[in-house]
């Protein structure tokens, strides 16, 4: 596909994607082919109206891409990732900044909760760093809690790890991600079906989790209520013929009633790694297991279980200390990066996020 024509569908479909698929599928069961020529889609009567406008566009997208050293890619070209061309509807153009190599290896997508607990939290920054550290790509959205800690993990692992954006891949968002974002792309890349400059709009963001999970072999959610997002991104998943997999949390909380709606379903349960690798990537199943981070050089790590939050008063019931020998030990845990502070509580952690 001409690169041009592709950022042209591609300006068409993002501003009204549900019409562009709608058209695609129909103009593909009438050719009976799954995949049409640019110049046929281009010359259908449902985007004669904005060609013209979507070429300007387009042109200005790829001449700001050249100045800030952006790659694109069309749908076809050869270093396309072959599991997104699979998907029912990939995107006409994909935009990355950083490596496009972080891309072409297996990959796994960790999703969650925005407002995750510290246990959720915990959980992705340990699948990220473990992930990663097996050599796997780790993909998520950049988003707050889940995504962001998912993200920390495969750098902590010294791994790769690719972010999907509902935005430009020039417009990191949240605002406070900013500095997240550079690390992915020193370590992986940022990855748009949006053009350059595009902003962060509401509706970008579930259209855009089809391409986490198009990139991934397998979807991991770790907490997720009923009205969850990511929800999204596993029946996204699911529709494309991959597997997904939940985290179970606390049956006496709302927060993951949406992952163990997928366990009911027949989703894999994930306590590890493992669990992950074992059906998928058997290979990489069989790489030794990550260092563990968090070692137990001070007795007071044997008291504190991973992803659960103490307050001083519990860490004091669970050791017998008092709290002003307590209070110091904590700050040197906290600068070894093995503790860390959520809420006015304290976090046995695995690495940072």
């Amino acid at each position: 596909m001409d690169l041009h024509d592709a950022v042209t569908l591609s300006l068409l479909a993002c501003g009204d994607p549900r019409r562009m698929l709608a058209l695609r599928r129909d103009l593909a069961a009438r050719s009976g082919t799954r995949t049409l020529p640019a110049t046929e889609l281009l010359q259908a009567p449902a985007v004669a109206g904005g060609l013209a406008e979507a070429r300007r566009r387009a042109d200005t997208a790829l001449a700001r891409a050249r100045r800030a050293r952006l790659t694109v890619m069309a749908l076809g070209d050869g270093c396309y990732p072959p599991l997104l061309a699979a998907i029912p509807d990939p995107p006409f153009a994909l935009w990355i900044r950083g490596a496009v190599s972080a891309l072409a290896g297996p990959a796994v997508a960790v999703v969650g909760a925005r407002s995750a607990s510290p246990y959720a939290l915990e959980v992705a920054a340990r699948l990220g760093s473990d992930l990663a550290a097996r050599g796997v790509i780790v993909v998520s959205g950049l988003a707050r809690g889940v995504y962001g800690a998912a993200h920390h993990g495969a750098l902590d692992g010294c791994g790769r790890t690719v972010a999907v954006l509902g935005s430009g891949v020039d417009v990191v968002y949240p605002y406070e991600h900013a500095a997240l974002g550079e690390a992915i792309v020193a370590a992986g890349a940022l990855v748009s079906e949006l053009p350059p400059g595009a902003p962060p709009r509401r509706f970008h963001f579930p259209w855009r989790n089809r391409i986490i999970s198009g990139l991934a072999r397998a979807t991991v959610v770790v907490e997720a209520s009923l009205k969850s997002g990511s929800l999204i991104t596993a029946r996204c998943g699911l529709d494309q013929g991959r597997e997904v997999m939940a985290v179970p949390g606390n049956v006496m909380s709302d927060r993951n009633r949406g992952a163990h709606a997928l366990i009911k379903d027949g989703a894999k349960v994930v306590e590890d790694v493992d669990d992950i690798l074992e059906e998928l990537m058997p290979p990489f199943r069989a790489a030794a297991r990550p260092a563990d981070v968090g070692n137990l050089d001070d007795p007071l790590l044997e008291h504190m279980c991973r992803g659960e939050a103490y307050d001083l008063d519990a860490l004091i019931t669970l050791t017998g200390s008092d709290g002003t020998s307590l209070i110091p030990r904590l700050l040197q845990l906290e600068l070894r990066g093995l503790v860390r502070r959520s809420g006015g509580r304290f976090v046995r952690s695995s690495g940072r996020w």
